[in-house]
């Protein structure tokens, strides 16, 4: 009779246990998530959350994410990322240049922050010590640029054979893109045949201006970098004015040029890149350190033709361009 009781008592005690642990409030992981853009046109938080869901975290349930959007606007970087820091998140993602990164790294020298994105070496913009040990708390994902602007000018040549002569729009205050287009573009150029002419643009209204000068200069094609807030925030400007002119355009800056009117993109799949970022952030919250997780570069790469704008430029597309295309807009 005493064992049963002993035993009895026991189970009580274990139940007890049970409903005590199970009423207890689980933790809710703070996400900042800060962001250059827009939500309009912000389309990796879609799967940068299904990837969470998958490691899973849900948002409402056991996540919160706290969403802070530039609206195209640099300077209220700084006062973004303080206010994501004052709310005590875990971590912050960055979608953003460099300067995004850098306001995170100057509101806080402990909460992790993780890139989903930034230019193509973040160690020289002085951001992280090296790729395989970033130091501090910044990791993440970069992105190839100058590597990829060969292909990019290859493919416009391909889209378009009879190009001869491209006009290449650039922001000199973006130190990688100034190195691609003074560097790089000029030894692809030459392989294919192409002369290039290249045209600095520092401000909103120097679009308007340079378009108005290439009347005079006559390009049969157009090449813009992809990075930096001026452009990022004038893409559909400079594609209206590259198709008011009929210019076949071939852009760095991923799918959402083509979307905007610009004829064909190649760059990073900004899309998986998104989800990756989900692997950073798990295993920060399961106690890895940013400081030893290595800065990973895309692995997939993305090809994007609109035909829409083909026709309204007049351009056929071979179909031996339009069948390596990873996406067609029609």
């Amino acid at each position: 009779m005493k064992k049963i009781l002993c035993l009895s008592l026991a189970i009580v005690m274990l139940v007890a246990g049970a409903i005590a642990e199970a009423q207890q409030p689980k933790k809710v992981v703070r996400i900042g998530y800060l962001s250059s853009g827009d939500p309009a046109s912000d389309f990796r938080t879609e799967p940068f959350g299904r990837a969470l869901r998958e490691f899973g975290y849900i948002e409402k349930q056991n996540i919160a994410v706290e969403y802070r959007y530039g609206q195209g606007k640099p300077d209220r970087a700084p006062e973004l990322a303080a206010e994501l820091v004052r709310l005590k998140v875990d971590i912050i993602v960055v979608s953003g240049a460099r300067e995004w990164i850098r306001a995170a790294m100057n509101a806080t020298k402990t909460i992790p922050i993780v890139m989903m994105g930034v230019g193509p070496d973040p160690v020289s913009a002085g951001l992280v010590e090296s790729l395989a040990r970033p130091g501090g708390n910044v990791t993440g994902m970069t992105t190839l640029g100058r590597e990829l602007g060969g292909k990019r000018l290859e493919l416009l040549k391909e889209a378009v054979p009879k190009l001869t002569r491209v006009a290449i729009l650039y922001d000199p205050a973006i130190p990688g893109t100034t190195r691609e287009v003074k560097e790089d573009l000029p030894i692809a150029a030459r392989a294919l045949k192409l002369n290039i002419h290249t045209w600095e643009v520092q401000e909103g209204d120097g679009f308007e201006k340079v378009f108005a000068a290439l009347n005079k200069e006559r390009p049969d094609g157009l090449y813009v970098p992809g990075g930096g807030q001026l452009f990022n925030a004038n893409v559909k400007r400079i594609a209206e004015l590259a198709l008011k002119r009929r210019l076949p355009s071939v852009w760095g800056g991923g799918r959402t040029s083509v979307e905007a009117g610009g004829l064909m993109s190649y760059a990073a799949d900004l899309a998986d890149s998104s989800r990756r970022i989900a692997y950073y952030v798990d295993k920060i919250l399961k106690g890895a350190k940013p400081a030893d997780l290595p800065i990973e570069q895309p692995t997939k790469f993305e090809l994007v033709i609109n035909l829409k704008t083909a026709k309204q430029i007049g351009v056929i597309i071979p179909q031996k361009v339009l069948a390596r295309a990873d996406r067609v807009i029609k």
